[in-house]
């Protein structure tokens, strides 16, 4: 905002601020100007804010509200202005419908100018008010009371007043009443909810006769849809905060999983009733946990989650979305504790599912038929290190414990056809290049474990679930099947061998990653999109990665400051590559200014080792003559200039036969040339790459500046090089787009030292 300025004029003696007469004074006493710091001025605009404030009923009034002044005394003053006495009464609120909230001190820093502020009743005054209305007998006061309760009750200030007042105990009993009904009873609860997330109260306030009122609102039929939400997220919180565990066990009881599923299909009420199981999938007991998890994954359950929480969007966001993560972290850490689990090798259910995985891969009916070699030796073709005690495999390898055996054996099981392809596959190598697939299997279910980081609790920021997991009764252990073929795919196309087994998972753990990014809907959908990362295309997306990187790191200020600190070093190196390149020498096809192309003609330039001469003479297309050999001489001190494409002589005039190409020609203009005469030395290079050279040595030995676009390449690919050789050290590290700011210096530099 610009103010007009003001004209600065000396005081007159009689105050009346102009100048009747200029006075001559002494040297040394002429009048000071007092200056303002333009910071101060600033900052004190920036306190300034420019509102309106309304009530009704008054006009309203336009305001410039000194946010440095006590809140109290603003108020005082627009009380004052409208004639309104007991100030303390009256209190400032934002005018927005999404936000009504009182304006305090510790608030008032969010005005803005233009702001709209509303002067009403202090939040004391409008709790004791409200209270008063709820204590009367008459409907429609009550009504309207509850109506304003709901509103205010998300600001602290007016919370506070309230629960100071006893109002939360009211409000309890309403609930447990049973009395209300209807909109009186959604507003009620709303209100409650968002007494209790201010956190003053704890839940533990709370009775038994309480919570099974709210519970008996949440399964009956004839509940409007308003109650339904506060109703399931007074239920969750108290599962979540309530020490009492009756009170659990009460909500437990009733709110089973398929009670759950019913909310499940309202839009209204889905986030409440997906945060209700979430609470009760956390604070369960192993047992519930198992009960509640097989109820999740029935059939009718996962059906209403795909078509009525998922429906048709391939992600949500938002509070959803996280639910969803919770549940599908909760239902994934179900295989925690096999994850943890070493396999006993004396357990006879393990000795069963071993065996079951060397029967079904080899068609081996009759286990006394075969003698312990036998046995041995297809254990070692299974993949198994321990092929005496195969269990030691599932034991010594924890995690992924038991939990591996339990994958594997559902593959076999399960997919059997794809099984025993997978296991003859491998054991048909040779053995340099068998993929052991025990093994495997079991490094790749600890790579699947850190994937899905099964065993760590949900995150409260966590938004990624995967649409799949909802589609199967079994989907880690199909997640795993999927993840075995492709793992053995990937080994064909890397050709991999037993050194390579490390590499391969790393491929693997890539394509499955990059596969999980597009969040497929089933678990076809994620089949095909491994189909589609190949191992040639992981290559590729890796280096595409690797410049993308290395785009974003060249454009931080250190190191553009690098490049640019080390370009004259790499120039010069460039410089001294394309003189040794000349004092090599080269052959070109003869040329005249005069009569074009010579048939059949060739000579050969070399620049001397002491840089000053170019020795040059004709020579057969075969020939690579020593120096001694070349009998003519230009010194460089004689070269005027060098020229290049259509500026060449050889160019410009007609000359008989095909001519020559313009990209490729250079010529050398001598000092002794008369401008009208045709005396140069034309060249013709073989190639760009060769041109590019030539023309930089001369305009370097000229002392004009390398132009070619082959001295562009080279001068990008060292300077590349050499940023990566001198960041080694930082690899790992986030290289800031700009360098940290430097901190004020210290009031003084009197630092002690004291020796220890």
């Amino acid at each position: 905002m610009e103010f007009p300025k003001k004209k600065l004029t000396s005081p007159s003696p009689t105050g009346s601020g102009q100048n009747t007469r200029t006075t001559s004074r002494p040297r040394g006493l002429e009048p000071k100007i007092l200056t303002t710091n333009p910071s101060r001025i600033s900052n004190k605009l920036e306190n300034i804010k420019k509102v309106a404030v309304t009530k009704p009923g008054q006009q309203a009034l336009f305001l410039e509200l000194d946010q440095n002044r006590p809140l109290a005394a603003i108020i005082q003053d627009i009380c004052d202005k409208w004639g309104l006495t007991d100030a303390e009464d009256f209190a400032l609120q934002f005018s927005d419908p999404n936000r009504q909230a009182y304006i305090t001190e510790r608030n008032r820093n969010e005005i803005q100018n233009g702001n709209v502020l509303q002067l009403n009743s202090s939040p004391a005054k409008t709790a004791h008010n409200i209270l008063e209305k709820l204590r009367t007998l008459k409907s429609e006061d009550k009504l309207e009371a509850l109506k304003q309760l709901s509103m205010l009750s998300s600001d602290s200030t007016f919370a506070m007043e309230f629960i100071n007042k006893d109002g939360h105990l009211l409000i309890i009993k309403f609930v447990v009443d049973g009395k209300q009904h209807g909109d009186p009873l959604s507003y009620i609860l709303k209100s409650f909810v968002s007494l209790m997330d201010h956190n003053v109260v704890s839940w533990d306030i709370l009775e038994a006769d309480f919570t099974k009122k709210v519970t008996d609102i949440a399964i009956n039929s004839k509940t409007i849809k308003s109650c339904l939400q506060p109703v399931l997220e007074i239920l969750e919180s108290v599962v979540l905060h309530c020490s009492d565990l009756s009170k659990h066990s009460v909500i437990e009881q009733v709110m089973t999983p398929e009670k759950i599923m019913e909310h499940l299909k309202s839009n209204e009420v889905q986030k409440g009733a997906m945060a209700l199981l979430n609470a009760l999938f956390l604070k369960a007991g192993p047992e519930k946990k198992k009960k509640i998890s097989q109820s999740v994954h029935s059939k009718a359950f996962r059906n209403v989650i795909i078509s009525n929480v998922i429906g048709g969007a391939r992600t949500l966001v938002g509070d959803m979305a996280h639910q969803l993560y919770v549940l599908q972290t909760h239902m994934l850490n179900m295989h925690e504790e096999r994850m943890r689990t070493p396999a006993d090798p004396n357990d006879p259910e393990v000795q069963k599912n071993i065996d079951y995985l060397r029967r079904s891969a080899f068609d081996i009916d009759n286990d006394s038929s075969q003698p312990g070699t036998r046995k041995s030796n297809l254990f070692r073709k299974l993949g198994f290190e321990d092929q005496n005690i195969p269990a030691n495999d599932f034991k010594n390898h924890t995690p992924p414990g038991i939990l591996a055996l339990d994958n594997v054996y559902y593959f076999a099981h399960k997919h059997e056809e794809n099984y025993v392809k997978v296991v003859l596959e491998n054991s048909s190598r040779a053995d340099e290049h068998d993929c052991p697939f025990i093994q495997a299997s079991i490094m790749l279910t600890k790579i699947l474990c850190d994937i899905l980081n099964i065993g760590e609790p949900p995150q409260e920021q966590g938004q990624v679930y995967y649409p799949m997991f909802f589609n199967h009764d079994k989907p880690f252990e199909e997640f795993f099947c999927i993840c075995i073929q492709l793992l053995n795919k990937t080994w064909r196309e890397m050709r991999a061998s037993t050194e390579d087994f490390q590499k391969v998972l790393g491929v693997v753990k890539e394509q499955i990653e990059r596969a999980l990014d597009i969040q497929p809907t089933s678990f076809d959908a994620f089949r095909t999109r491994l189909n589609q990362l190949t191992y040639a295309e992981i290559i590729k997306l890796w280096e595409m990665d690797r410049q993308t990187k290395e785009e974003w790191e060249s454009q931080a200020k250190p190191i553009v400051e690098l490049r640019q600190q080390i370009t004259p070093e790499m120039v010069d190196l460039i410089k001294q590559q394309r003189l040794n390149y000349l004092m090599n020498g080269g052959k070109f096809p003869k040329y005249t200014a005069d009569k074009g192309r010579t048939k059949d003609k060739f000579w050969y330039w070399k620049l001397a080792p002491n840089q000053k001469t170019f020795h040059f003479a004709d020579c057969l297309e075969s020939a690579n003559p020593s120096i001694e050999q070349l009998t003519n001489k230009l010194q460089i001190s004689e070269m005027k200039s060098l020229l290049t494409g259509k500026d060449c002589p050889h160019v410009k005039e007609k000359q008989k036969g095909k001519a020559p190409n313009t990209n490729l020609c250079f010529a050398i203009v001598p000092q002794t040339a008369n401008p009208d005469s045709m005396e140069r030395y034309c060249f013709v290079a073989a190639n760009e790459e060769e041109f590019g050279l030539w023309t930089d040595g001369i305009n370097v030995l000229l002392g004009n500046e390398m132009t070619s676009q082959q001295m562009r390449h080279d001068l990008e690919m060292l300077l590349s090089m050499e940023i990566k050789i001198r960041l080694l050290d930082a690899e790992g590290i986030t290289i800031p787009t700009d360098p940290p700011s430097i901190p004020e210096p210290p009031d003084n530099y009197d630092f002690a030292y004291t020796s220890l």
